[in-house]
C-alpha cells in the first residue's frame, strides 16, 4: 500500500482551507484517509500552517511520500530542514 501525505480540501465554495492527511494513494482527494496530521488556511493573513511534527516524522520514517504541495508546506513550517531521528 502506497501512503502519501497530502491536502484534503474543506470549507465552502471560494472559501477553502485544507487538512493535511495521510492517505492511501488510491483513495480520492477528499475521500477516506488514515490520519489527520495538521491543517493549512491560505486565506488568513499570514497563511496559517499547523502540522503535528511528531506524527509527520513518524509517517515519513514509515515510508510515506509527500506530494509537491505538502512538501512545500513542510519546508515553510521548517519540518524538512531538521534531520529525521532513527529509533523513534
Amino acid at each position: 500500500m502506497a501512503v502519501k501525505i497530502r491536502l484534503r480540501r474543506m470549507g465552502a465554495k471560494k472559501n477553502p482551507f485544507y487538512r493535511i492527511v495521510v492517505a492511501d494513494c488510491r483513495c480520492p482527494r477528499d475521500g477516506r484517509f488514515i490520519e489527520e496530521i495538521g491543517y493549512y488556511d491560505p486565506l488568513k493573513e499570514p497563511a496559517v500552517i499547523s502540522i503535528d511534527e511528531a506524527k509527520a516524522r513518524g509517517w515519513l520514517q514509515r515510508g510515506a511520500q509527500l506530494t509537491d504541495t505538502a512538501k512545500a508546506l513542510f519546508a515553510r513550517a521548517g519540518i524538512l530542514k531538521k534531520p529525521v531521528e532513527e529509533g523513534q
